[in-house]
């Protein structure tokens, strides 16, 4: 049985033992006949009482210490400084360069030669979280990613929560970059992990999208303002590594739903959705948090796993610490 179906049961029998022991106290405070009468109802008789078909209402992440545990090191590989980890390294930015001929050479090039995301460097040039700002002038610093590396990210469907490794190649060294809270799909006992979202390993897709306020597109065989759906960013997934049986098409990660105000004729986030089991199956973050991951995975090889428990999860090389 899956955790997600083991919880929503658990918590309906909850419910119908909290009514049992509320008509024990009645009866105790009236008539003690009743009680009598309440008191010899066999066992049968209360586990036999018509429930509800299990919904996301019911479901709710596993709270304990794995839950709780949080780490954050992905500031580092913006940073120029001493603190940078050794999976980046600093460019120092010129507009002539021996690998481009002809022109000279802008963000989105250093971008393309170093396999790293312009996002990317546009968040390490400018110190602070902003991946759209690219104005660069001769001499200024800022990171890229080294070649030789991958990302992997483990889902944790119990618990709503996703770990964020990089994996060095050259000496095959996993690293835990970022925990985050992540919303899932809801309860669904016909797939293999009991919700909307599958469980297996997949990789990630290249058919990635930014999202803008107004931007209307069709979705469900209806225009719709993509925003309200999935946020500013979408990365799918690709291919199904596990041979699990649940397909990875139509799912993948994305932001947290924006909703329009009328009345302030603004957007918000509706952060409610994170940390809980409301989606059709995608897996959703914040918008900081979707932006930030973006920024980081679209460019290397990513693989997402996605476990009922975390320790389910088998990671592709050596796990290693670096103090913060």
């Amino acid at each position: 049985m899956s955790i997600p179906k083991a919880i929503a049961i658990g918590s309906i029998s909850l419910f119908l033992l909290i009514g049992v022991l509320a008509v024990f106290k009645r009866g105790a405070e009236s008539e003690p006949s009743l009680a009598q009468e309440a008191a010899t109802q066999s066992y049968d008789e209360v586990v036999e009482a018509p429930r509800e078909e299990p919904s996301a209402q019911y479901l709710l992440p596993v709270q304990d210490e794995v839950a709780d545990r949080d780490a954050n090191q992905v500031w580092r590989l913006f940073t120029t400084g001493r603190q940078k980890l050794p999976i980046t390294q600093t460019i120092r930015y010129k507009s002539r360069v021996s690998w481009l001929k002809g022109r000279p050479a802008w963000i989105t090039d250093y971008a393309s030669h170093y396999s790293t995301s312009r996002h990317f460097i546009a968040r390490s040039l400018n110190g602070k979280r902003d991946y759209l700002t690219q104005t660069v002038s001769s001499g200024d610093s800022f990171n890229v990613l080294k070649r030789e590396l991958t990302f992997y990210l483990i889902v944790d469907l119990s618990r709503c929560k996703m770990w964020f490794y990089s994996h060095d190649l050259t000496n095959d060294e996993c690293l835990l970059l970022k925990t985050y809270k992540v919303g899932l799909g809801c309860f669904n006992d016909d797939s293999y992990s009991g919700l909307l979202t599958p469980s297996g390993k997949f990789t990630l897709g290249d058919k990635v999208a930014i999202y803008k306020p107004g931007v209307v597109s069709y979705f469900q065989d209806s225009e719709q303002e993509m925003v309200q759906i999935f946020g500013t960013r979408w990365i799918p997934f690709s291919e199904e590594l596990s041979s699990e049986g649940d397909s990875p098409r139509g799912y993948g990660f994305h932001g947290a739903p924006w909703i329009y105000d009328e009345e302030s004729e603004s957007y918000y986030e509706d952060l409610t959705t994170i940390g809980s089991y409301e989606s059709d199956g995608c897996i959703r973050l914040a918008q900081d948090d979707i932006e930030e991951l973006f920024s980081i995975v679209i460019t290397k090889p990513t693989i997402v796993e996605i476990v009922t428990d975390f320790h389910d999860a088998e990671l592709p090389g050596n796990l290693v610490t670096r103090g913060e």
